[in-house]
């Protein structure tokens, strides 16, 4: 088991004259859940394929658990595609078990591990379903459980919150948490920022192909501006005229008062900036520390990308089996 179970050097991925990922470079440390971020378009998938062999990089080397093919390894990696699909006749008991067979596991230790993970996450009066009687939620769930029912070292999960309600999503963010603290190595992709916020131990920012940041939220922190909330009669503009100031929101008003964000610069110190504001008189009922949310850097960083056209359709999709 290497202490990096995941590496990217260099890594370009051209269709045409379009260059979807563009000298992309990364590694994921053993155990740790790593946030795979940025808008619709960024490269997000089409690296996840590269790193999983389903697609070929134009230039550039990929390792993944020690071996530069993750063919080679694929009974040690779970892949949650973005594409979602189960066959729709088949029943869930019998969804999961069949993927955790393809992955090595015997037939009858594969049932009873369906089985399993079906009662743990409330699924089990549902075990003999059929996949295309179930809702749109348990059956991104029983997908997920067939991605970990062969209980590999690495997990991939491409956009794994996507169209699931809230008490599912927590139950997904959970479920996370628990295969990390199981030991287990994982990667997700998501344009939603508060379950990388909450979840990742490191995180790594992409638009239009480019990597724009890769690091923990403390380090991104220490390169942005400061945020203060305040609550203030004042108007926005004299809140801007004070030194140190770069921007300030409005967030929401109440009769006179309005609560506003205030960012300033990376030198600034916002205990000036209370004194700065009681010497010029600008009334305060609320003054409040805060450091910029994983969605302020997001957006800092990648929020004017547009979005990029589609990769071309995976082909060797037999790879991510």
């Amino acid at each position: 088991m290497t202490d990096l179970p995941v590496q990217l050097e260099n890594v370009t991925k051209r269709y045409g004259a379009f260059t979807a990922v563009d000298d992309l470079s990364f590694s994921v440390k053993q155990g740790e859940i790593y946030g795979f971020l940025g808008p619709n378009g960024a490269g997000k998938t089409t690296t996840l394929r590269m790193l999983l062999d389903i697609v070929q990089p134009s230039e550039g080397r990929v390792s993944i658990l020690g071996s530069n093919s993750a063919i080679s390894v694929r009974r040690r990696i779970g892949y949650l595609p973005e594409e979602r699909g189960l066959y729709r006749k088949m029943k869930a008991v019998d969804s999961i078990a069949y993927f955790a067979r393809l992955r090595g596991l015997s037939g009858g230790k594969a049932k009873k591990r369906a089985h399993a993970l079906l009662e743990e996450f409330g699924l089990g009066k549902f075990a003999r379903s059929k996949c295309e009687a179930l809702s749109k939620g348990m059956a991104q769930k029983v997908q997920l459980l067939a991605t970990i029912a062969h209980e590999p070292e690495l997990l991939i999960l491409d956009e794994p919150f996507s169209g699931l309600d809230p008490i599912n999503q927590q139950t997904l963010e959970q479920l996370i948490a628990d295969q990390r603290a199981g030991g287990r190595t994982i990667i997700f992709s998501t344009h939603v920022m508060q379950h990388a916020e909450r979840l990742c131990d490191r995180f790594l920012i992409i638009a239009k192909g480019h990597k724009r940041f890769e690091g923990t939220l403390a380090e991104a922190r220490a390169g942005f501006g400061r945020h203060i909330h305040v609550r203030s009669s004042a108007p926005a503009s004299a809140l801007e005229s004070l030194p140190g100031v770069l921007s300030v929101r409005l967030e929401r008003s109440a009769g006179d008062e309005h609560d506003y964000d205030v960012e300033l610069g990376e030198n600034a110190d916002p205990q000036d900036f209370l004194r700065q504001a009681m010497a010029a008189g600008l009334p305060m009922t609320r003054f409040e520390q805060a450091g910029a949310t994983l969605h302020d850097i997001f957006v800092a960083l990648a929020g004017d990308e547009e979005e990029a056209p589609p990769a071309q359709p995976a082909r060797r999709a037999e790879a991510a089996e």
